[in-house]
């Protein structure tokens, strides 16, 4: 096993991050839900504030494990296109499940904005590192790179615990750098290379938020 838990991947992930310690301009954003747990620990190590990117894969009608693509908070929409074609999705098809995903995101986001009192941080002009706790396929990354790459970030960076090279590289270019623990090869599952992977909570989530709200102000 790499990590312990995810704070301890997060604690590993800060050592990397070290040389944007106490840096102006620097927003720590936390993928929920477990990415954010890596990055509670990585905003307290760097002295930065942290908030949430929310962004959820799009499952095919008859089998919600298979991702067609992903959405995030603020609409962007990725599908693969090949995937939907071998699959005959229909725009339909398409739009149901955009919809669902859409309405589980917006009850998600609200939750979690409540418990941080605060309204999305904004990113143009600023450092943004965003964080998972690790990527298999990378479509729910890959789909919150771009869209935030469209609010004009000085500089975004992609920071992960653990991920396929192949997925690392793919990623890679979509973003200014890419802070990578560990590429293992052959690469299963994201949860196999942590000792402990418990689902993380709305709870937990929240009680990260709030601490970081306490502690920013």
């Amino acid at each position: 096993m790499l990590f312990r838990d995810r704070r301890d991947a997060g604690r590993q992930l800060a050592e990397r991050l070290a040389f944007l310690k106490d840096e102006k301009n620097v927003i720590v954003l936390g993928i929920p839900r477990g990415g954010v747990v890596v990055a509670a620990e990585v905003a307290r190590a760097l002295n930065a504030p942290l908030d949430i990117f929310i962004a959820h894969k799009l499952g095919a009608p008859f089998n919600p494990e298979l991702a067609i693509g992903a959405l995030t908070s603020n609409g962007e929409v990725l599908l693969d296109e090949n995937l939907v074609d071998q699959l005959y999705l229909s725009e339909k098809d398409i739009a149901r499940e955009v919809e669902h995903q859409r309405k589980e995101i917006a009850r998600r986001d609200a939750r979690f904005r409540n418990a941080s009192r605060r309204e999305p941080l904004g990113v143009k002009n600023k450092t943004v590192v965003l964080i998972d706790d690790g990527v298999a396929t990378g479509s729910t990354v890959l789909a919150s790179l771009r869209a935030l790459r469209k609010q004009q970030p000085a500089r975004l960076i992609l920071a992960i615990p653990v991920g396929p090279s192949d997925t690392v590289a793919l990623l890679a270019r979509e973003c200014d750098q890419v802070v990578v623990l560990a590429t293992p090869e052959p690469f299963w599952a994201v949860g196999r290379f942590y000792t402990h992977f418990d689902q993380t909570e709305d709870a937990e989530v929240m009680e990260l938020l709030e601490q970081a709200s306490k502690e920013s102000m």
